[in-house]
């Protein structure tokens, strides 16, 4: 499946941790990701991000004509420095406003549930925030951006009442 998406890569934990940023035509997509370049991350995909499952994990990647390419509005097409693929960690919905202390969301694609986060891309803020989220996927120190937790048995289809 192809997503109008991008998709950047952070290293951390001994491997590279992806989050996929979303959201309308000019909110900020390319110029989130190009900030978070110049801060250690790594481009997967701009724009366009092929996504897949494997082992119940989501991994994406950019379609072969547009590998290691990224939009600068006002300069064109640049070359980056890419990442074949990275798994999927966290979806990243870019928005012009965001609540204070939200609550935790949760994105669903190709079955399986991501947890999710809106964020202002043209903060100058954004990819620390982005940075902040992966670190804190796996800590449970914050009620808001959290793996949800694996489907269990549904009662009454097989399942544990």
């Amino acid at each position: 499946m192809i997503l109008h998406a991008g998709l950047i890569a952070l290293r951390g934990r001994g491997r590279w941790r992806g989050v996929l940023i979303e959201g309308d035509s000019g909110a900020g997509k390319s110029d989130l990701a190009l900030r978070a370049l110049a801060s250690g991350w790594r481009l997967v995909a701009d724009d366009r991000t092929l996504i897949w499952t494997s082992d119940g994990r989501l991994f994406g990647r950019a379609p072969d004509p547009l590998a290691g390419l990224i939009e600068a509005r006002g300069l064109g097409v640049l070359p980056a420095r890419a990442l074949a693929f990275a798994e999927v960690e966290l979806v990243a919905h870019c928005c012009t406003v965001v609540e204070r202390a939200p609550e935790l969301a949760c994105e669903r694609l190709l079955d399986l549930t991501l947890p999710r986060l809106g964020i202002v891309a043209f903060e100058e803020s954004a990819p620390l925030k982005l940075a902040h989220a992966l670190s804190l996927l796996d800590s449970g120190a914050n009620r808001r951006i959290k793996r949800p937790a694996p489907a269990g048995p549904t009662p009454g289809a097989g399942g544990v009442p």
